[in-house]
């Protein structure tokens, strides 16, 4: 039987320029989670981002 998880990472706006700000900051530590994950015999399967008011919210969908 498959066992199912999501990983939830929250990021915060802030005042630049650089529209791509959060994701330049996030890379590290999203491929830091999906290296963690695989090495516990984790899949990613899917993705999804919202945002809420200054924050976005990035979910990680996992199956083993």
């Amino acid at each position: 039987m498959k066992q199912y998880k999501v990983e939830t990472l929250i990021y915060y706006s802030k005042l630049t320029f650089d529209k791509y700000h959060i994701a330049k900051s996030s890379n590290k530590e999203i491929q830091e989670k999906l290296d963690a994950y695989a090495k516990d015999g984790w899949r990613l399967t899917s993705t999804d981002a919202s945002n809420f008011g200054a924050a976005m919210y990035i979910y990680l969908y996992f199956e083993k």
